[in-house]
């Protein structure tokens, strides 16, 4: 069976639903393994160190955390037994797994176990509770407010308005390059085209089918828009990764950028990597539009684990405890600038001012259709050419739509 996610709960909701009473965790644990497959940024460390803590001489408990965990997480789950028992996935990230039938119902050991969550937590597909959230993610506006006051600007609330920005820092001198997005080929140059083309208004699929709807004039826009934009950028700008573009932005050698919300809290800590004039003047704001549209052109992520459902119930039990160890409330007392949290007792930072700013400008959910990740995965592939000037955005977005349909008729999606 192939799934279609819908969650009975949405990111505005889970943000606004946390007036909450911590209570104390324990971890419990006397026997089973526990093993984590996760992204490579500080909140993951911050909750693989956390269910470290649960280990013992009778239960190991061990962690990977890399970039390439979307690549990873299907044939690892797969494995008999799975190499990982816990898997912690975006939204985008859970289909796959669900698709194969890799991850199991948590029904039952969240009634065993009663442990201190909140219904907006839940993540269930047709009734059944297939990951726990415990934190939100999207993409919002970075920016120098030093900087912008030395060009005599305004901080912008559009793409148009960034160029404007950019052009008026080079002019004047401040900064030859003060732009950057995540535009390094893979999953990040397809997540910034996908930002986009929602913001101009663009339908990723045909009605509901599977057909896809990218070769278009919202995608043509969208491709003009990232190549304006990269003209303002580093010549290296196709490195451009999440991790480079912060590395650059503490540094202070950047003045606008579209980032993740899990990253300003290491931006802004004083015993981080920052130099001063970047913590006192780094900006945290809603995405900006695009095309004159009114809703931030970024999409919306919550962050949760899974459970393998090809491991013991014995793994499955252990691995479920020192997760809930892991994203207890206690995490906030050295932990709460290190993410936007879905967890008891959670209040907004400076850091997270950005993530709600977009959640109340009304930014979308990523969508959860069952080959958006094929989607996702052809723009990866197709479109740094163009960006490189060695083919037209016609062509890229017809070499994308290409890869998409034999990916998807291969997958069974369509014929």
């Amino acid at each position: 069976m192939k799934y279609l996610l819908k969650t009975t709960t949405t990111i505005a909701v889970l943000l606004g639903a946390m007036s909450l009473t911590p209570a104390q965790a324990d971890c419990g644990l006397t026997s089973g393994r526990v093993s984590i497959l996760s992204d490579d940024f500080e909140a993951m460390h911050v909750v693989a160190e956390r269910a470290k803590a649960c280990a013992s001489e009778s239960v190991p408990v061990t962690s990977n955390q890399t970039s390439e965990h979307k690549s990873i997480q299907v044939p690892a789950l797969s494995a008999e037994p799975a190499t990982y028992t816990v898997a912690i996935v975006p939204n985008n990230s859970l289909p796959p797994l669900l698709n194969e039938d890799l991850v199991r119902p948590l029904d039952d050991l969240i009634e065993t176990f009663k442990p201190n969550l909140q219904d907006h937590q839940l993540i269930r597909i047709d009734g059944k509770v297939m990951a726990i959230a415990f934190m939100v993610n999207t993409q919002h506006l970075w920016y120098r407010k030093d900087l912008l006051e030395a060009a005599g600007v305004e901080p912008p609330r559009s793409y148009e308005e960034i160029l404007t920005v950019a052009k008026a820092l080079r002019d004047e001198g401040i900064m030859e390059y003060p732009l950057a997005l995540n535009l390094k080929p893979g999953w990040d140059l397809g997540t910034e085209f996908l930002n986009l083309y929602q913001g101009f208004g663009g339908e990723l699929f045909v009605g509901d089918t599977a057909e896809p709807a990218i070769d278009s004039d919202a995608g043509l826009q969208t491709l003009d828009m990232l190549k304006r934009l990269s003209e303002y950028m580093s010549p290296e700008f196709a490195t451009f990764d999440t991790n480079e573009v912060s590395r650059r932005w503490a540094a202070g050698t950047l003045a606008i950028y579209n980032g993740w919300s899990s990253r300003p809290g290491g931006i802004i800590d004083p015993e981080g990597s920052s130099t001063p004039e970047v913590i006192a003047n780094s900006v945290f704001a809603a995405a900006p539009t695009v095309g004159g549209g009114t809703v931030p052109a970024s999409y919306l992520w919550w962050v949760g684990f899974t459970i393998a459902r090809n491991i013991s119930d014995e793994d499955a039990e252990a691995s479920f405890q020192a997760m809930m160890h892991a994203i207890s409330p206690e995490l906030l007392e050295t932990a709460e600038a290190s993410a936007v949290w879905l967890i008891a007792g959670y209040q907004p930072t400076a850091a997270s001012t950005g993530a709600f700013q977009t959640v109340e400008a009304g930014a979308e959910p990523f969508p959860m259709l069952p080959y958006m990740g094929l989607l996702h995965t052809a723009l990866s592939e197709n479109l740094s050419e163009f960006l490189q000037g060695k083919e037209s955005a016609e062509q890229a977005l017809a070499d994308a739509s290409q890869a998409y349909r034999a990916a998807a008729r291969e997958a069974g999606y369509l014929e």
